[in-house]
């Protein structure tokens, strides 16, 4: 399996778009209740940038199977080295240990990034991301019990949190 992580191009917005579109119905990883257009997320697409909130396009073997963005924390510039982390994978990509290469990619980006800390925020009940993060060293940093509705169910928010540099 070769994977590659390439930087976004904004004509790659439409299938990230599509991506995160794809997680909605399950509601396990976020807290959209309806699809979000590619305008509603073009402000988000330009806060990246290679140099500091890099948003990577993921290939296998030549094959787009999904997205990863480091994401600014709070917006403020004391917690410039802090960042959170999001993968996205398309739904036939999912469970065959991407997302354990995703997270070892993001590890291997923070120096040159100057990242000292990366944050995950999980649903409490999307176990699978839950178990990818611990087995990768997070930490649970707070819990934050039914905050979410969901519709049919209440959900908490389960952040994550890993010190990558001292």
């Amino acid at each position: 399996m070769n994977i590659v992580f390439t930087n976004a191009r904004k004509t790659d917005l439409e299938k990230i778009v599509a991506t995160y579109n794809s997680t909605i119905s399950s509601r396990l990883v976020t807290a959209d209740l309806e699809p979000v257009s590619v305008k509603s997320k073009e402000a988000w697409f330009e806060a990246h940038n290679p140099d500091s909130r890099p948003l990577w396009i993921i290939e296998v073997d030549a094959t787009y199977v999904g997205w990863m963005s480091f994401n600014s924390f709070y917006g403020r510039p004391a917690y410039n080295g802090t960042v959170e982390v999001s993968i996205y994978l398309e739904e036939d990509a999912r469970g065959k240990g991407l997302g354990r290469k995703c997270l070892q990619k993001a590890f291997e980006a923070c120096e040159h990034l100057n990242i000292k800390t990366l944050l995950g925020f999980i649903f409490d009940h999307n176990e699978p991301s839950l178990k990818l993060f611990y087995n990768m060293g997070f930490e649970k940093w707070a819990h934050l019990p039914r905050i979410a509705d969901m519709v049919e169910a209440e959900r908490g928010l389960i952040i994550v949190g890993k010190r990558i540099l001292e």
